[in-house]
């Protein structure tokens, strides 16, 4: 399934061409002399090692996987940059679906959309934190001036708030500009810091006045729409 603001072309494409390539490498064992069920009990013994008939999105899979030699390209960075590789070029020629220069094109263009959705994301995080999350942290920690005692955590998560979002802001300036080496800048480096702050903007939505928070809070945007 893709996501919802993918279309849905793309990989269909993809689906049909590991499709053809498959019929195509059957048909050539059969027109070279070999019967319907020597040629099929070929391919199977071939290619038994990608059939897995547990459950695919367990931890366990992976793992499996990985002994049987299958790569895991469990992010997009990795899947692009496998893209356009010559073995994969061959196969978009000989099947008639890309040009070499198509490949590359399209790998260019899926690392360029990723390195965009990226960027804008860190930055709507940092302008998110630093024109509604902190000053609302500044003014929740204000009502318990006269009683400290009663704001807990508030003080400590409040202040790591705006330290891991330096650490964002600080993160996004050094980015490489080099396509490839920028995806995997941005996945490995990038979005671990955003989690980060995210994570302990979750605790401040649980710690701060409701009236306070700038934003539309998880119970807000699950249960209102049936109000």
């Amino acid at each position: 399934a893709v996501g919802s603001s993918q279309c849905c072309s793309f990989p269909i494409a993809m689906c049909n061409t590991i499709m053809a390539a498959g019929m195509s490498a059957l048909s050539d064992l059969i027109e070279g002399g070999m019967s319907h069920r020597d040629a099929v009990a070929q391919l199977f013994k071939e290619n038994r090692h990608v059939i897995f008939t547990g459950n695919g999105y367990s931890a366990e899979w992976p793992v499996e996987a990985a002994k049987r030699g299958l790569p895991n390209l469990y992010n997009t960075p990795l899947a692009a940059a496998k893209f356009n590789t010559p073995e994969n070029k061959k196969l978009f020629s000989d099947m008639g679906i890309f040009t070499p220069e198509e490949c590359d094109a399209r790998a260019d263009v899926m690392f360029e959309n990723y390195n965009t959705t990226l960027c804008i994301e860190a930055q709507t995080m940092i302008d998110m934190m630093e024109t509604g999350i902190l000053p609302a942290c500044a003014k929740d920690m204000a009502k318990y001036a006269a009683m400290p005692k009663l704001a807990g955590d508030r003080e400590a998560v409040y202040t790591s708030i705006k330290t891991e979002t330096d650490k964002l802001k600080a993160l996004m300036e050094k980015k490489p500009h080099e396509l490839r080496e920028e995806a995997s800048y941005l996945c490995d480096t990038v979005k671990p810091q955003m989690a980060a702050v995210r994570t302990l903007v979750d605790k401040a939505e649980g710690l701060m006045e409701k009236s306070i928070y700038p934003y539309p809070t998880y119970e807000e945007l699950i249960y209102t729409h049936h109000a």
